[in-house]
């Protein structure tokens, strides 16, 4: 899998698994995280282990190192927001609000950072190639004759 694919499949995963304010948001956040890691390291190994060094590899795997840490800043609000109880009280209310404000700025920083990560890479797609169609020959159907 070629590095802008990669990137693009944990786009789609982000973009197919969102993360919520909730305990489920929070098993997303971590798995999304993980998702991550893995192919910042393998990015960066990737670029580093080649025959002469590559340092125009490195930019995409500091852009989602970045994405990374965003997510891991997220954390704090989804755990606070994870935990059982009710919003009964006005302060609970006003904190909730306060958490979900601070969670949406640092998945909007990891978006930014994802997608600075996906415009490092520069190709958005493979360039499609021609597909090479070979005729089949169709044997004449056969008319049959009763005698």
């Amino acid at each position: 899998m070629e590095p802008h694919e990669a990137v693009d499949a944990v786009i789609a995963d982000l973009r197919d698994h969102r993360i919520t304010g909730d305990g489920s948001g929070l098993f997303t956040a971590t798995r999304h995280i993980g998702l991550l890691c893995h192919l910042t390291a393998r990015m960066a190994t990737d670029a580093e282990h080649q025959p002469a060094p590559n340092i125009a590899g490195l930019p995409p795997a500091q852009a989602l190192g970045q994405t990374t840490g965003h997510l891991g800043r997220a954390l704090a609000p989804l755990i606070a927001l994870a935990k059982p109880g009710t919003q009964a009280t006005l302060q609970k209310q006003l904190d909730a609000i306060e958490q979900r404000s601070r969670l949406r700025v640092h998945l909007d920083d990891a978006g930014k950072a994802l997608a600075a990560a996906r415009a490092c890479l520069g190709v958005l797609r493979r360039p499609a190639t021609p597909s090479t169609t070979t005729a089949v020959p169709v044997p004449a159907p056969t008319v049959r004759r009763r005698s």
